[in-house]
């Protein structure tokens, strides 16, 4: 890399991509980037992920779904769902493989390492992939000069608006031992503009640095978006409704979040009621929106959410909204209560706001992620929208012949799911004590089904879903593969041992590809081919 260079984040979007199209038939897989085969610790944009979309194509699928991709830490359990920007990507999945392609690194650069392929250990996957990116920054610098390295910064925080006040916030906390801002120095903390200017002067250095992060992620995510292109695979990304307390966006933009203009503590904070996951609800303590406001707080507010939304269409293909009720409703609890319990339903945004993003964006591409407490209200603002919601297959099997999730009761315009990231596995499912026998045997009607060991349940559940009227069929890897729950990737409500997950590469096989295609072929999802809707215009 002797003359860097920067571009555009990522390929634009596949021309099918415009709006979800409920006319076909098709099928993908969920898999977080975290959780792909590689020898270093964690799951990267390197061979494992390009090889991950061979598999896909292999399989006749024709999506990939990943969980958010911004920078996750430590104090919130490494959960992709609390980052540290809702913009930047994870530097931990900066593929080491590719900086020796690139020339920043050589093989022997790389710190002795010996990670398990089915775990991931966070604090040593963070620290090893740290000095690897600090090998490759210096080599950068000795690459480039310093008129090269003042052009290079200054074209790349011009292509990325919210480049400058990431690098920036994170350079600060490292200065201040990684304390939250609410624990910088008041000017500091105020984003007064001398104390920016003069926080940018003291820490050029470490500025650049974390922008050097940020230009290879991107690079490398390019890369392999472009390549899930040409083998036909579209991108489902995920977008978090909120980001979290100690993050470069609230800092940045204090003035549109519900925070005390004293202290910049919030006043309330987001969650959900008690539900399926949780007998308490979910406290997950992210800061509110000012969506009442009125005036400049608006504009910015919106402006704000453009720019949010137009970032990870640059990205991805099609985003799955996380918590889509929160734009018709939202559960506010006081920031000192210990459970969710005690909070109250606040009036969101609703349909004005996607009027006005579609307005400057144009159409966009979402799977409103609706589950939990749905009312009448907010399916009224999907269906306006036009918008597929989420149906759970494992939430289907309580006897109610009106369940939503039951295969028949399901419409069209939907994407169904054997379960999620946030939910048991489907062999879990069944092998889980707190699953009734009742709704195990309801299962195992459903499928048609004498077998009551957990050897095919998974098998049985992507048959149902597979065969479901529903427009896409997602399928978590690990009940592809028909994993149990020690493979799950998330227990709501709680934050240890979470996120932990990889899949081996052994377990990615021609024969499980060629399964796979086999049901995805017999209830008509296999990708149509170009040349067939050629002939078909002809």
């Amino acid at each position: 890399m002797n003359s860097p260079e920067t571009s555009d984040q990522t390929s634009p979007r596949l021309q099918q991509s415009q709006r979800f199209s409920s006319d076909l038939r098709t099928s993908g897989v969920l898999l977080h980037i975290s959780s792909l085969p590689s020898p270093f610790g964690i799951g990267d944009l390197g061979s494992g992920s390009f090889e991950f979309i061979d598999f896909l194509a292999k399989s006749g699928q024709h999506y990939w779904q990943v969980l958010p991709l911004g920078p996750t830490n430590e104090v919130f359990g490494n959960s992709p769902y609390m980052s540290s920007s809702a913009f930047a990507g994870n530097p931990l999945f900066i593929s080491p493989e590719q900086l020796i392609q690139d020339d920043l690194l050589k093989q022997e650069d790389l710190p002795a390492y010996n990670f398990s392929d089915y775990f991931i250990d966070f604090a040593q996957a963070t620290a090893w992939k740290k000095e690897v990116l600090q090998k490759a920054w210096q080599v950068f610098q000795q690459q480039t000069s310093p008129a090269e390295q003042d052009h290079f910064f200054r074209k790349l925080t011009l292509e990325h608006h919210w480049l400058k006040k990431y690098s920036l916030f994170m350079a600060l906390k490292q200065q201040f031992g990684q304390q939250g801002w609410l624990q910088w120095p008041e000017k500091i903390r105020r984003c007064q503009p001398a104390a920016i200017q003069e926080a940018e002067r003291e820490l050029q250095e470490e500025i650049r640095y974390f922008q050097f992060e940020q230009y290879l992620f991107f690079r490398q995510w390019k890369n392999l978006h472009g390549y899930a292109q040409e083998k036909g695979i579209q991108i489902i990304g995920d977008l978090p409704i909120y980001v979290g307390l100690d993050s470069a966006d609230v800092w940045a933009n204090q003035e549109i979040f519900a925070l005390s203009p004293e202290t910049g503590e919030p006043s309330h904070v987001a969650g959900v009621p008690p539900d399926y996951f949780s007998e308490t609800g979910q406290l997950w303590g992210n800061p509110l929106y000012r969506w009442a406001s009125t005036g400049t707080v608006q504009e910015k507010l919106f402006a704000w959410w453009q720019q949010r939304l137009q970032a990870i269409l640059s990205t991805v293909d099609i985003i799955r909204i996380d918590h889509f009720r929160g734009f018709e409703s939202y559960w506010s609890v006081p920031a000192e209560e210990k459970t969710a319990l005690n909070g109250s339903w606040e009036t969101g945004p609703g349909l004005s706001f996607f009027q006005e993003m579609e307005k400057q964006l144009g159409d966009l591409p979402i799977i409103a992620e609706d589950l939990g407490v749905i009312t009448p209200a907010v399916e009224k603002l999907r269906d306006d929208l036009g918008l597929p919601g989420m149906k759970i297959l494992l939430f289907a099997f309580d006897g109610n012949p009106d369940n939503a999730y039951l295969p028949q009761n399901i419409t069209r315009n939907c994407v169904i799911y054997t379960g999620t990231h946030d939910n048991d596995t489907a062999v879990g499912w069944y092998l889980s004590d707190q699953v009734s026998d009742h709704a195990k045997e309801v299962a195992r009607r459903y499928a048609n089904c004498g077998d009551t060991t957990a050897t095919h349940f998974h098998k049985q559940m992507i048959y149902l879903a597979q065969s479901s009227v529903a427009a896409l069929c997602i399928l978590p890897m690990q009940d592809v593969l028909g994993f149990g729950n020690d493979c799950r990737m998330n227990k709501p409500g709680t934050t240890n041992d979470n996120w932990q997950w990889r899949c081996a590469r052994h377990f990615i096989t021609d024969a499980l590809a060629a399964e796979l295609r086999g049901t995805t072929a017999l209830f008509g999802r296999l990708p149509v081919k170009k040349e067939k809707k050629a002939k078909k215009q002809d």
